[in-house]
């Protein structure tokens, strides 16, 4: 395989404004194709926004979401692929034909839609549907996969993921700087980014604690190290809807190290090349080799009831947990 340039990004979206997050897409890609990338990734929900979505009744989230292909915004990402000749992976709510809601990310280039996968674990409203398949695809030779936000919180995913061919794994987020039960914890006071420019220094502290970026580093590249992967993580900075969210999109290598990481307060981008070596060099890819299905196989498929509650408040709430 020849050597892949790829591009992960980070934006401030604005809520419900296809035509103002496409057009950032449109800036961005453009910029990372004039510096050599093959593929850019944005975040999760980069065209449609995200958080604002857990106040949508479910006509409110048709009016919203769109078929996938024929889409508008899916015909625009491929417009916008074919004019600066780089593919693109971004995020939106789809409907169907029988008016089912999903929550995918899409890969397209100048020739169409290369693949589309369906969030396995979608909670950030309750009309979604949950997809029932891994995504498999070929970017330029590389076997890819696609895994969204919480989908990567559940390692089973990660390791399936690679078990069926994925040497790259684009990782779309929305995530970090959210009230959860670990110590250190919480948002992010959304006056530290209005008086970002006069004092970045505090809002760069909170950035990188426990609430954010410290959080991310715990289990990101044990994902890329344990199954010899490249990582490839995009994630929103600025205001999503009433919450902040850090940024700090980066890429992995198989050995779980930072190749490249977006360290502004600014919408930006970063490129890191993949080169094929790594995948055979890392230790996953001889873990991989060395397992025994046979020891784990019943009590890995055991059946079980899912458990999932996740409270998604708003930032006046945080007081109140």
């Amino acid at each position: 395989m020849e050597n892949l340039k790829i591009a992960t990004a980070q934006f401030e979206h604005k809520s419900g404004d296809k035509a103002y997050n496409l057009s950032v897409i449109e800036r961005l890609a453009q910029q990372a194709s004039a510096e050599g990338a093959d593929v850019i990734a944005f975040h999760e929900c980069s065209i449609t926004g995200y958080t604002f979505a857990r106040n949508l009744s479910k006509m409110q989230m048709l009016a919203l979401a769109e078929l996938v292909p024929d889409g508008d915004s899916t015909q625009r990402l491929i417009e916008i692929a074919a004019k600066y000749d780089i593919v693109i992976l971004a995020g939106l709510f789809e409907k169907d034909e029988d008016d089912n809601l999903y929550k995918p990310y899409i890969c397209v280039d100048k020739n169409g839609l290369i693949a589309k996968h369906r969030k396995l674990h979608p909670f950030i409203n309750p009309h979604l549907t949950p997809g029932d398949s891994y995504t498999i695809f070929e970017i330029q030779g590389w076997k890819c996969g696609i895994l969204i936000c919480y989908d990567n919180n559940i390692i089973e995913n990660v390791r399936a993921t690679k078990l069926l061919g994925a040497d790259i794994i684009f990782m779309p987020h929305v995530t970090m700087c959210t009230p959860s039960s670990r110590p250190g914890a919480g948002f992010v006071y959304p006056q530290l980014w209005i008086n970002r420019e006069n004092d970045p220094t505090s809002l760069r502290l909170e950035f990188d604690s426990m609430k954010g970026r410290a959080w991310l580093l715990k289990w990101l590249p044990a994902r890329a190290y344990d199954n010899g992967i490249y990582a490839v993580f995009s994630n929103p900075i600025g205001m999503d809807d009433d919450q902040l969210k850090n940024g700090c999109a980066m890429i992995l290598d198989p050995f779980g190290d930072i190749l490249a990481e977006c360290r502004t307060f600014e919408d930006s981008f970063v490129i890191a090349t993949i080169t094929a070596e790594k995948l055979a060099q890392a230790g996953g890819s001889r873990y991989l080799q060395a397992r025994r299905p046979d020891l784990y196989r019943s009590i890995i498929g055991k059946e079980h009831t899912p458990q999932q509650k996740v409270v998604w408040l708003h930032s006046d709430e945080k007081d109140k947990k």
